[in-house]
C-alpha cells in the first residue's frame, strides 16, 4: 500500500503525491483544493490532455492518478491504458461528468481500480483515493431506472 510506505517525514499522516488530469483548469484547481486539505496529500503534476497524463506520470511517478476521460490529443480511457501497461502498480482513477454504461466495460479491463463521477467528488474522490491506494477498487454501483407509471 502505498500510504503505508511514504511518510512525511516527523508527521503521522502519509504523504500521497496526485497527479490530475483533465482539460479543464477550472476542474484541475478545485480537485487540488479538495485533496491537499488532506494532511500529507499534495497534487505533484497535472496534466490538461491524455498524452501530458503519460509523460507526468512517468516523468513524476505519482502514488495515484486522477483522470478525466473527455479530453484532447489522447483521451483518459488510452491514457489510462498506456500508463497501467507502463506503470500496473499506480492506480487510476477515471473521473467523469457521466458514468455511462459504455464506460463499465472499461473499468478494471484497462487496469483502471476506480471511477468518480465529478458530481459525487465532494463525497466520493477522497475515500476512492485511499481505497485504491489500500489494494482496493472503488466502482459506483449502477442506479436503477426507476420507471414512472401515468
Amino acid at each position: 500500500m502505498n500510504m503505508a510506505t511514504t511518510m512525511v517525514y516527523g508527521s503521522p499522516h502519509p504523504r500521497v503525491r496526485v497527479l490530475v488530469a483533465d482539460d479543464h483548469e477550472v476542474m484541475r484547481l478545485g480537485i487540488r483544493n479538495l485533496l491537499e486539505v488532506q494532511p500529507g496529500w499534495s497534487v505533484c503534476a497535472e496534466a490538461n490532455n491524455g498524452k501530458e497524463a503519460v509523460e507526468k506520470t512517468l516523468q513524476f511517478h505519482p502514488d495515484v492518478i486522477i483522470m478525466d476521460i473527455s479530453m484532447p490529443v489522447m483521451n483518459g480511457l488510452e491514457a489510462a491504458s498506456q500508463i497501467t501497461k507502463k506503470k500496473p502498480q499506480i492506480p487510476v482513477i477515471l473521473f467523469s461528468l457521466h458514468l455511462s454504461d459504455d464506460l463499465f466495460c472499461h473499468f478494471k479491463t484497462d487496469g483502471i481500480r476506480g471511477a468518480v463521477a465529478k458530481g459525487d467528488a465532494g463525497r466520493d474522490l477522497v475515500l476512492a483515493i485511499e481505497t485504491v491506494l489500500a489494494g482496493g477498487t472503488f466502482f459506483p454501483a449502477k442506479k436503477p431506472i426507476r420507471l414512472s407509471w401515468g
